[in-house]
């Protein structure tokens, strides 16, 4: 079981942003910037690209949600998006909120966000995630 199977079974905590049936996104507990939200599939699989096109839909269409809840939190001239799968062994997508291109380089030392901040980020943006009319 993977890190991430263990944070949607809630065995691990963290700061869930949204879900639906096959999704669950979360905080990055090392975010890039604030607002670094992970977009992970329900079901393991490892590689993105193993994932059937139905799944790489569903699973972008989800990010597009969580997205546009990003930047109704987090004013930003885009929401970034990277897919590398290299640190988890488990589909997920990094979407962050950018004012520049640098603000989503992962080799850059990464904040670290008091837990109070945390809480507060994730629930106004799994607010904005629900209160989205689709």
């Amino acid at each position: 079981m993977t890190l991430f199977s263990r944070i949607i079974k809630g065995e691990i905590p963290s700061y869930c942003c949204g879900e639906d049936d096959r999704h669950y996104a979360f905080l990055d507990i090392h975010p890039v910037t604030r607002g670094h939200v992970l977009v992970v599939t329900k079901r393991e699989e490892d590689y993105f690209f193993d994932l059937s096109d139905a799944e790489l839909a569903d699973i972008m269409a989800f990010s597009k949600r969580m997205a546009k809840a990003i930047k109704d939190v987090f004013p930003c001239k885009k929401v970034g998006v990277a897919v590398m799968g290299l640190e988890v062994d488990h589909v997920h997508v990094h979407l962050a909120p950018l004012q520049a291109e640098v603000d989503m380089d992962f080799g850059k030392e990464k904040l670290s966000l008091p837990a109070e901040e945390m809480a507060d980020i994730a629930q106004r943006i799994r607010t904005a995630f629900e209160e989205q009319s689709f």
